[in-house]
C-alpha cells in the first residue's frame, strides 16, 4: 500500500493550482484587453478610483484643443458658443416648393403641452381661411383642450376600474397613476374630439389663464382624480365580494360612483377655462374678411367642422405613418391603455422606412396640403434661431468624442422619443435630384422665435428626430393604406416611447 501524501504536498500542490489558474486568468485578460484595444482597470473594485482622475488629467493636458475648451467653455453657454456657422449659413429660411396659402397667425400655446392641438387646428385653419376668405384667424384650441382633459379624466378612471384588481404596485397601475391626464396627445386623439364635438372660432371660445398655463390645474386634477381612483378600487373589492351582485351590476355600480366623483373634475374645468358650447349648441360668430367686409355665421360646433375645416381631405381618413427602426416594417401598431375617448378610435401608426414619411411630405405640400408631424424638437436644435440640424452644434469636434446612438438605440434607452408637434409647410428641393434638403415647420411658440414663428429643419435632422408623418389615405401609398387598414395590429406596452404624447 502506498503512504498518504503529506500535508505539505498537498498544500504544494494546491499552491501551483492556483498559480496556474491565475496565470490562465491574466492572460485571458490581456487576449481581451488586447482584442478591444484596451488598458487594464486601475479600480480593482468597480469604484471610481482617483487613478482614474489622474490619467484623464494627464491626457487632457497634452490636448491644447481640450485646454483651450477648458478656457472658454467654463463662462460661456456651450450651445451658443459651439454653433456651427456652415450649418446656420446651409439652414437658410429659403423653400422652393411651398404651400400656395398663407395663414396667420403664428400661434403660441404658451406655458402647456397642447402643441399637438395647435398642429391640428393650424392645420385645419387652412381650409377655414380659403373658404372664407381670412387673413388672420384661429381655431380655439381651448375648446378641444377642454373635452380631452374631460375625457381624459374619464378614461383614468375607467382604466382603474378595468385594472381594480391588479395590485396597487403592480408597474401598469403604478405608470397610469403616473401618466393619467398630460396635456399632450397624438392625431387619433384630435380625431376623436374633432368628429364627437367639432370645432369653433377662438373667440367664441377664447383662451383663459389656465389654458395658457395648464400646471396648476393638472396638479389639483390629478390630485383628486388619484383620490377617485382609490375610491373606485376599494368600493371594487367591496362590490365583488358581494355573491348576490352580477358582473354586470358590479360594473354599472361603479360607472355611477365614477359619474358623480367626475362631477369634481368638470367643477374646476369649467371654473378655470370656462364652460364651453355642447357640441350641438348654436354659436353665432362675427367677423372681418380680408377685404374688410363683415360676415356672420350661426350653427354648431359640430356644423362648423363639417363646414369648413376640411376640404378634399377629412381628418378622420387620415392616418399616421412612423419610423420606428426598432420593429418591423410594414406593419400596424397601437399602444396598449393609450387613448382619450372611452370607447373611441385607437391610436394607430403605420410603422415604415424613412424615406415614405419624406415622401408623404413632399406630396403632401405639391398637393396644396399642410403636414401635421412628430418629433423630439430638443434634440439638436435652437429655438432663438428656429433651426434643427444634427450638424448645428460642434460637439464631437470640440470634446475629442463621437455620438454613436442610432436611432433605434435612442428609442431603446429613452434618449430620445416623440416631444413636440408641429405643421410642415413647405420644402426645399435639390434642384438636380428633387430630394428634399430642408423643411419649411410651422410651430406654436409665438413668433418671437426662429424666423418670426418658423423654423427651418435640416433632412438630416428628419431622418434622425421626426418619427410621424400625417397623410390623407388618397395621397398615401396604397400598399401602406392597406396595412392601416387591414386592422391587423401589434400591441406595444404603456410605456414603450411611442406612447410618449407630443
Amino acid at each position: 500500500m502506498g503512504s498518504a501524501p503529506s500535508k505539505t504536498t498537498q498544500a504544494a500542490r494546491a499552491e501551483q493550482r492556483e498559480s496556474e489558474k491565475a496565470s490562465y486568468e491574466s492572460r485571458e485578460l490581456v487576449q481581451s484587453l488586447a482584442n478591444l484595444k484596451l488598458s487594464a482597470p486601475l479600480s480593482t473594485d468597480g469604484a471610481l478610483s482617483l487613478s482614474n482622475v489622474e490619467a484623464w488629467e494627464e491626457a487632457v493636458a497634452q490636448s491644447p484643443k481640450l485646454q483651450l475648451a477648458r478656457t472658454i467653455l467654463n463662462h460661456t453657454n456651450i450651445r451658443e458658443v459651439l454653433t456651427s456657422r456652415a450649418a446656420r449659413i446651409a439652414d437658410a429660411h429659403v423653400f422652393n416648393t411651398e404651400l400656395d396659402f398663407k395663414t396667420g397667425p403664428i400661434t403660441s400655446q404658451k406655458s402647456s403641452g397642447r402643441c399637438w392641438l395647435f398642429a391640428t387646428t393650424n392645420v385645419l385653419r387652412y381650409s377655414v381661411m380659403k373658404k372664407l376668405n381670412l387673413s388672420d384667424f384661429q381655431l380655439s384650441q381651448s375648446y378641444l383642450f377642454f373635452w380631452d382633459k374631460l375625457n381624459k379624466s374619464n378614461y383614468y378612471l375607467e382604466l382603474s376600474i378595468e385594472n381594480a384588481d391588479r395590485p396597487i404596485d403592480d408597474r401598469l397601475v403604478y405608470y397610469l397613476a403616473d401618466e393619467l391626464i398630460s396635456d399632450g396627445g397624438q392625431w387619433d386623439m384630435a380625431v376623436n374630439l374633432l368628429e364627437t364635438y367639432g370645432v369653433l372660432p377662438q373667440p367664441v371660445y377664447p383662451e383663459s389663464t389656465h389654458s395658457s398655463f395648464s400646471s396648476p390645474i393638472n396638479t389639483l386634477l390629478k390630485t383628486k382624480l388619484r383620490e377617485h381612483a382609490l375610491i373606485l378600487r376599494d368600493l371594487s373589492q367591496k362590490l365583488r365580494a358581494d355573491a348576490s351582485l352580477s358582473a354586470d351590476a358590479v360594473l354599472k355600480t361603479l360607472r355611477a360612483k365614477k359619474e358623480e366623483l367626475l362631477k369634481e373634475v368638470y367643477v374646476v374645468m369649467s371654473a378655470t377655462l370656462g364652460v364651453p358650447p355642447r357640441p350641438d349648441d348654436k354659436f353665432t360668430w362675427d367677423y372681418y374678411d380680408k377685404d374688410g367686409k363683415a360676415g356672420t355665421w350661426t350653427g354648431t360646433p359640430r356644423e362648423f367642422y363639417k363646414a369648413f375645416a376640411y376640404d378634399k381631405y377629412s381628418p378622420a381618413d387620415s392616418f399616421s405613418l412612423i419610423n420606428d427602426p426598432r420593429n418591423e416594417y410594414g406593419k400596424l401598431y397601437t399602444v396598449d391603455k393609450l387613448g382619450n375617448l372611452w370607447g373611441g378610435r385607437p391610436v394607430l401608426y403605420v410603422n415604415t422606412e424613412i424615406e415614405n414619411l419624406k415622401q408623404a411630405v413632399v406630396k403632401q405640400i405639391k398637393a396644396g396640403h399642410p403636414v401635421f408631424f412628430g418629433c423630439d424638437v430638443g434634440q439638436f436644435s435652437d429655438r432663438d434661431a428656429g433651426v434643427m440640424d444634427t450638424a448645428l452644434f460642434e460637439y464631437e469636434a470640440t470634446f475629442d468624442i463621437k455620438f454613436g446612438l442610432s436611432k433605434a438605440d435612442r428609442l431603446r434607452t429613452s434618449e430620445s422619443s416623440m416631444t413636440h408637434a408641429m405643421v410642415i409647410s413647405g420644402v426645399h428641393l435639390d434642384p438636380s435630384s428633387g430630394r428634399p434638403v430642408r423643411y419649411k415647420v410651422e410651430n406654436s411658440w409665438g413668433d418671437a422665435v426662429g424666423a418670426r414663428g418658423y423654423f427651418v429643419m435640416s433632412d438630416a435632422w428628419f431622418e434622425q428626430f421626426v418619427y410621424q408623418v400625417v397623410i390623407p389615405k388618397a395621397l398615401a401609398p396604397k400598399e401602406l393604406v392597406k396595412v392601416f387598414e387591414s386592422g391587423e395590429k401589434q400591441v406595444l406596452p404603456p410605456w414603450d416611447p411611442m406612447g410618449s404624447l407630443a
